[in-house]
């Protein structure tokens, strides 16, 4: 009889060791791209001024540094990470909760859970058992390896989704995190749960069996009634919320009240993720989340922990969000832990089909802390604060519906490429002159790869800006304009995704100035390089948040600037668009409402081409 030979399931992890070195670009094709990426923002004498100071780069101090830039990455897997993590996410000192953490609605009232009161805990408690089993696949590494291609990616950011928090630190923060897979041994495995300014946990396995959505309903019940029936909580929470120095000297300051503080910030730091009871009910329909998106991003702060790297929010009407620090990984890792999730919900039609018996488990501890009036004032302070600069931020999450990836793949284009089109497009009709916009681009073929910068306002795409708003010219000469600007840009994000980027390489050369005590070479202060968006200075910055129904979107990386973060699916292209409302030149909405009328345009053109 003929043996069939099982093939050995691949485990998540496998091949982390196995993947390549961030690789190091060469100097001239970096520095040729930065030239063709400033060139939008200069005039031809500036643009003559920042060449030669390229060249003096290349020849002179330039050289020198990528010498040094290649040294280093002889001995590390990954030349930018901890460098990465450090001048991207931990020295920041500003709110990191508002300006850098991410999040996004939950898109379960499109099919499942429609918004109705009184469904909180129950779908909570189903939501929340969907994620220990994602969680338990990770232990078991069993969770799929994703590829790109033939390519496998690095599973690394995974790892941070459970039982990790970033640490306020003096002048820089750190990271800790305490995910452990079965083979590396004992992983945390209690839940916390904030409601109305009071902090509790509970453990979600119980004698080695994890808790059943009956008996996590129990212990959320029993939360509730307590926070419900009595005054409210300190809001500890909110004061995760502050600027990083200042949240630093306040842990220290609550740890020296009561040494029994730091085992609580501990157990926080430590727990699977957070789940957050907030007494809110936002609107929302399939065609606009924009109030979900509003309360999951800036809602209450008392009710979620800003450091946590997951908070998943539940709100009083059964709708549900995601709240997230930014630090430990970049949202497509989040957004596939979120379709699993839903995906398994809607197999089981949002309820629970199991046992209904409710074992005699522990009851929920709360948490509670040591505080004096110091504290108490200096959550006061945060939420005033906190509220003051949310207050500023304009905000919208709409569907266009006339169509999706389905229609644009048949016209042989990008869907990615199409939206950032649209919105160099759209920026263009609305400020009258290019935006310098970041694309995020994912280097996780490469070992710990996270991001490169995709920079999409090209010189092809600003001449078809440009025709496009040119009465005299014809269909033709835009349709061959915007191929150009196409392909263009497909070729970038290739580029990118291959470690041939340059931003990276150019952070990285200035670093190695910076870390040998030389002067910051000329390049980086000269006016092309902040106009074209370089060291955190980009106008429009963006990212597509995949294919699935999860849509999330972060703040505008300058005062007068955009987030604008995208979704499409087969039949739509959900857009998150931010802006500050005390910039009086922007406006979100009607950034947004421009983008899908530029969608309009774009079809139209290759439609009319076509006859």
């Amino acid at each position: 009889e003929k043996q069939v030979l099982e093939t050995p399931e691949e485990r998540t992890f496998q091949y982390q060791d196995s993947l390549p070195s961030l690789p190091v670009p060469p100097l001239d094709e970096s520095l040729s791209k930065y030239l063709n990426a400033v060139k939008p923002f200069l005039n031809q004498e500036e643009y003559q001024r920042t060449e030669d100071i390229v060249k003096k780069f290349e020849k002179g101090i330039g050289k020198e540094l990528h010498e040094k830039l290649l040294e280093r990455a002889k001995t590390r897997r990954n030349w930018l990470e901890d460098w990465w993590q450090n001048v991207a996410y931990l020295d920041l000192r500003i709110s990191t909760q508002i300006y850098c953490n991410m999040g996004g609605p939950g898109p379960f009232i499109e099919h499942c859970w429609p918004p109705k009161e009184g469904t909180q805990i129950e779908r909570a408690c189903i939501n929340i058992w969907h994620t220990l089993k994602y969680w338990d696949l990770l232990r078991l590494e069993k969770v799929a390896i994703e590829r790109s291609g033939n390519a496998v990616l690095d599973m690394n950011q995974f790892r941070m989704l459970f039982c990790t928090c970033k640490i306020p630190g003096v002048t820089r923060d750190s990271i800790g995190s305490y995910f452990k897979t079965e083979t590396e041994g004992e992983c945390p495995s209690h839940l916390v749960v904030l409601c109305r300014g009071r902090v509790f946990a509970f453990d979600a396995v119980h004698e080695g069996n994890m808790l059943t959505p009956p008996e996590i309903f129990r212990q959320l019940t029993s939360i509730q009634k307590t926070c419900h029936s009595e005054p409210d909580g300190p809001g500890l929470a909110a004061l995760t919320s502050r600027d990083r120095t200042k949240w630093a000297e306040l842990r220290e300051y609550l740890i020296g009240l009561d040494p029994r503080n730091l085992s609580l910030l501990e157990k926080i730091q430590r727990s699977l993720f957070v789940v957050c009871l907030d007494d809110s009910s936002p609107q929302a329909t399939p065609e606009d989340y924009t109030e979900v998106t509003r309360l999951g991003l800036i809602g209450d702060p008392t009710v979620r922990w800003g450091d946590k790297s997951y908070n998943g929010i539940f709100f009083s009407n059964g709708i549900c969000a995601a709240f997230c620090d930014h630090s430990p990984f970049d949202a497509m890792a989040l957004i596939t832990m979120l379709s699993y999730v839903e995906k398994t919900i809607i197999e089981n039609e949002g309820k629970w089909k199991g046992s209904e018996k409710v074992r005699d488990i522990p009851w929920p501890e709360e948490l509670v802390f040591s505080v004096d009036q110091k504290i108490l004032k200096e959550i006061e302070h945060a939420k005033e604060c906190y509220y003051q600069k949310v207050s500023d931020l304009q905000l919208v999450n709409y569907a266009f519906t006339s169509f999706g990836k389905a229609l644009i793949r048949t016209k042989k284009l990008h869907p990615d490429t199409f939206v950032q089109l649209a919105l160099q497009l759209a920026y263009y009709k609305c400020h009258g002159r290019p935006g310098c916009c970041y694309e995020t681009a994912m280097t996780r073929r490469f070992y710990h790869g996270r991001t490169e910068t995709i920079r999409p306002c090209t010189v092809e795409a600003v001449e078809w800006c440009k025709s496009m708003l040119d009465p005299s010219d014809g269909i033709y000469q835009r349709l061959q304009l915007m191929h150009k600007a196409f392909a263009k840009h497909n070729k970038m994000r290739k580029e990118c995704e291959h470690g041939r980027g340059f931003d990276r390489h150019l952070l990285g050369l200035l670093l190695i100035a910076q870390e040998q005590g030389l002067p910051v070479p000329e390049l980086y202060v000269d006016n092309a390089f902040t106009a074209s968006g370089g060291g955190g200075n980009f106008v429009l910055s963006t990212s597509l948040t995949g294919y699935t129904r999860f849509s999330g979107s972060a703040l505008p990386m300058v005062h007068h600037g955009y987030g604008f973060f995208y979704t499409i699916r087969d039949d739509r292209i959900v857009a998150t668009c931010s802006s500050w409302k005390s910039c009086p030149e922007t406006n979100a909405e009607v950034l947004c409402r421009t983008v899908f009328q530029c969608f309009q345009d774009m079809l139209q053109l290759t439609v009319t081409a076509q006859l």
